[in-house]
């Protein structure tokens, strides 16, 4: 079910839940129980808990909070070919 943003002008803005055919105009705010607007705009059809919500989550977390690195990783080393029919293969 898609999300809904009210606006009480006491307590700020809410988030409600209703199926697309049941959206009411206003609805009573959960603090002060105060009649509030709903505020037009996209309705946010990703359900709270779900891996799509999860992932959107850690992503936002990562600008703030990056991850602690050690230190770079090791390097490879690359192999050493002794055949000098190797020397004539291009290089990357």
């Amino acid at each position: 079910m898609p999300l809904y943003w009210f606006h009480c002008r006491a307590c700020g803005g809410f988030d409600l839940t209703f199926t697309m055919a049941d959206v009411p105009a206003a609805a009573p705010c959960p603090d002060c129980a105060s009649n509030s607007k709903r505020q037009f705009g996209v309705a946010a059809l990703i359900r709270p808990g779900s891996s799509a919500t999860r992932l959107i989550d850690m992503t936002e977390r990562t600008a703030s909070e990056p991850s602690v690195v050690a230190g770079p990783p090791p390097r490879r080393s690359v192999p050493v070919t002794r055949n000098p029919l190797h020397r004539k293969l291009p290089r990357p």
